[in-house]
């Protein structure tokens, strides 16, 4: 009864890392997120516009554009990875990656490439801060020792680039161009009180 209850357990332990998702690579072996989206409605210029609208206006906070032409867009950002333990969380690194987008008439394309890992410590005042200036490309190889928590950086890097890729698809297929109507300006009577 034992060793039934060992292979079954051992079975689902084995499909549960076989599913587990992450990154293609490029031509130089790096992980990369691609994507090629067709949107017909649009055109180039309009595509262009919004990719820069969401980098500038959207993503701010995470994203500061590098450099722009009529047909694409790039630039580099960073995302804070977290780590769980049951219930209490804490940051434990940085993620910082390029992000460029390209239009044509009717399609566009966009990756998030040359990823590259900062781990976080605690300073003297218990703030989390970068433990060095030089990040850790995110497909290098690890030892057998930080496998784990190495395989977990990298899912939790995926699942953040699945989320972007998402909310940029969806800012790209809304309408962002329309302007909030401005509200009336309201006189205030200091007779009454």
């Amino acid at each position: 009864m034992r060793s039934i209850l060992v292979i079954l357990l051992s079975i689902c332990s084995l499909t549960s890392f076989a599913q587990q998702k992450n990154f293609s690579k490029d031509e130089q072996g790096k992980f990369i997120y691609y994507k090629v989206v067709d949107s017909v409605m649009l055109n180039k210029q309009v595509l262009t516009s919004r990719a820069s609208k969401f980098v500038n206006d959207f993503y701010k906070k995470q994203l500061k554009q590098s450099s722009a032409t009529d047909s694409s867009v790039l630039a580099t950002g960073k995302v804070v990875i977290d780590k769980t333990l049951l219930v209490v969380g804490h940051p434990s690194g940085e993620l910082s990656y390029q992000f460029s987008f390209e239009a044509r008439d009717g399609k566009y394309r966009f990756w998030l490439n040359d990823f590259g890992f900062t781990p976080y410590k605690r300073d003297r005042y218990g703030n989390f801060v970068a433990s060095t200036t030089i990040s850790t490309p995110l497909e290098k190889p690890v030892g057998k020792l930080n496998a784990g928590e190495w395989i977990a950086i990298q899912e939790s890097a995926y699942s953040k680039a699945m989320k972007f890729a998402a909310d940029f698809k969806k800012y790209l297929a809304t309408d962002a161009t329309t302007q909030p109507k401005p509200k009336k300006t309201e006189t205030i009577s200091t007779k009454q009180w």
